[in-house]
Formats: structure tokens, C-alpha cells, sequence
């Protein structure tokens, strides 16, 4: 799989460029109007993160340079990182948008950097607790040199993974994984549809 932003002009990667701002969009685990179970998703993240300000279960994205949103996802085959128009992903509820900072790379370089990532990042190494979205969206900031994610964006996973290894609880481990990675699965083949325009287009 091939990744690359798309260019509004010739980059080298030799000429300084201006700091590029770097924007998590973030993402209620449920789709617009949801019902049965993304409705309990968006009533758990009211309480917990609008109510108390612990958490909840969120899906979130990575925006620097051009107009799209980068992420990872579940899939057998290839690459799990994609991207889609930002704030637009269609499986998810958009909740929010924060500034984490500016990075001084270059587009050439943050080129660089999604194609290292697209093969770190397959698929099938999905995990639940410890490899998700959100997981990798920190690995993408540090790679960025700008500001992680707000704790709270995956405090839930961060917690749950703990407690679950802690009490051994494996087969509710694998329930859940199975749950959510039928969401990321459907969010990234969607994706990937109308994604296979943006790398073609944009490599």
C-alpha cells in the first residue's frame, strides 16, 4: 500500500517550510443516529467524559498538511492505516477536534513517515486495548514531535487492558476485541473504497 499526502505544490524537502499544524479529530464509537449499541456508546461518553471528564470509547484521527484525516483500523490483509475527508468518517459520530501542536516536518517527510507507518501498522495487528486507533495516532504524533492525545482519549483502553490482564479475564478480552474490530473493520473498508481514489490520486 502506498501513502501520500496530496501536494498543492513541488516539495523537495530541502526548503524550510513553515510549522504545519497537526489536528486530532476525535470520534464517539457510534454512527450518526445510532441505535442499540452506539447509543450506548454515546450515552456511556456523555457521562463519562462530558459528565465527569474520565473518558470513554473514542475513535481518532490524525489532519497535518492537505485535506485528509489519517488512521488505523482492522484488516486481513494489508496496511491498516487510511485516511478519508476530515471529520467525515462515515462509521463514527464526530465528536471534536483539538490542536495538538506544529510540527516543523516537511510534507516530504511526513510522506516518509506514512509509508514506515502503513508497513509498522498491518491490519491484522488490530488489538482492542493496546493496539488501536488511538495507539497509533500517539505513534504518529511522536514521529510528528507534537503533543500526544489527551489522556482521556483512551483512558478506557489504557484501563481495561490492565484489568484485564491483571484478572486474566482472556474470553472477555476476545469478546470485546471481536466487537470492535467489527466496527474498525467496517469503518476501514468503507474507507479504503473511496481511499483507493485518494492514493491513486494523490501518489
Amino acid at each position: 500500500m502506498t501513502l501520500q499526502l496530496q501536494r498543492s505544490a513541488v516539495v523537495s524537502g530541502k526548503a524550510p517550510e513553515m510549522q504545519q499544524e497537526v489536528v486530532a479529530h476525535v470520534y464517539d464509537v457510534a454512527c450518526s443516529g445510532a441505535e442499540g449499541g452506539g447509543a450506548t456508546v454515546l450515552h456511556i461518553n456523555r457521562i463519562f467524559k462530558d459528565g465527569i471528564g474520565l473518558g470513554g470509547i473514542f475513535h481518532t484521527a490524525i489532519q497535518v498538511y492537505g485535506d485528509e484525516e489519517w488512521s488505523f483500523g482492522y484488516c486481513e490483509q494489508g496496511s491498516g492505516v487510511f485516511s478519508c475527508p476530515p471529520c467525515k468518517n462515515p462509521m463514527y459520530t464526530f465528536r471534536e477536534s483539538i490542536v495538538l501542536g506544529k510540527t516543523s516536518c516537511t510534507m516530504f517527510t511526513v510522506n516518509q513517515i506514512l509509508r514506515e507507518l502503513s508497513w509498522e501498522w498491518p491490519g491484522g495487528s488490530y488489538e482492542l486495548l493496546s493496539r488501536n486507533c488511538n495507539h497509533f495516532c500517539n505513534e504518529f504524533c511522536d514521529k510528528l514531535d507534537v503533543p500526544k492525545l489527551p489522556g482521556w482519549v483512551n483512558r478506557f483502553a489504557n484501563a481495561g487492558d490492565a484489568a484485564l490482564e491483571a484478572a486474566e479475564t482472556t474470553a472477555v478480552k476476545v469478546h470485546l476485541q471481536t466487537q470492535r474490530i467489527q466496527v474498525a473493520q467496517q469503518a476501514t473498508l468503507f474507507s479504503r473504497g473511496r481511499g483507493s481514489e485518494v492514493s491513486s490520486a494523490s501518489v
